[in-house]
């Protein structure tokens, strides 16, 4: 697969925007990431249903039902995985008295995990891919998929040795945390594009440029957080 510098520039230069925003919500404290949160749950379920119209125009309500396993819950659990309650310290009272503390390792790491993985396994794929890796996804390569599930949990095991000196979480639970991205994340990848394939649609949405629209972009986060946050709660907690 030859890479199209046209696209990649379209791609990139929304891509630099779009991680403005993320990184704006993830950052700047609890109510803004719960926004993003919001704002994600809200147009992914949105093109779902659309979606779901497209593939059974008869009497589609039930599979709305979908989108609760699909798409909310995991959002829920990626709230869970960058919040803790409490009920009972009130020096973690936010502006607005609730009891709550936000902390956005959990969720960068699953989001960072799979910019980075998504990035290198579309660069790797360009340059090199010659194997097509699903019939799903024509355009997936068996170098590509490799190659970017190495160096995402390469990148992040360098991020993590950084991290990790200030903080009391070891390095192996973020290279873990980077291979269910890997992992999962094509996975989601794959399943929202076997859904598409039945709608005959190209893209999801169209709400940004070069990367289509919220299950587009977000299609790996919604499989990967879930796994990420077993593994939390099993190994980590």
């Amino acid at each position: 697969m030859a890479l199209d510098k046209k696209t990649f520039r379209t791609r990139a230069t929304t891509a630099v925007v779009f991680a403005g925003v993320m990184l704006l919500g993830l950052f700047t404290g609890l109510w803004p990431f719960l926004i993003l949160c919001s704002i994600i749950m809200v147009g992914a379920v949105g093109e779902f249903v659309k979606l779901i119209n497209k593939i059974i125009p008869d009497h589609p309500t039930a599979y709305y039902l979908l989108a609760i396993v699909y798409i909310v819950l995991p959002i829920f659990l990626l709230v869970d995985l960058g919040t803790v309650f409490t009920l009972f310290r009130k020096d973690l009272l936010d502006d607005m008295g609730i009891p709550v503390l936000y902390n956005p390792l959990l969720p960068c790491a699953i989001i960072f995990s799979i910019w980075i993985n998504d990035t290198m396994a579309y660069l790797v794929g360009s340059l090199i891919g010659k194997t097509p890796f699903s019939k799903i996804s024509p355009k997936k390569t068996w170098e590509g998929t490799g190659g970017g599930a190495i160096l995402c949990v390469g990148f992040i095991a360098l991020l993590a040795s950084v991290i990790s000196a200030a903080k009391p979480i070891a390095i192996g639970h973020w290279v873990a945390i980077a291979a269910l991205c890997a992992i999962f994340g094509t996975l989601g990848d794959l399943l929202e594009s076997k859904i598409k394939r039945m709608a005959n649609v190209k893209d999801s949405g169209h709400f940004m440029p070069g990367h289509g629209g919220f299950l587009d972009r977000f299609d790996s986060l919604l499989i990967a957080t879930p796994a990420v946050w077993i593994y939390v709660k099993l190994f980590m907690a």
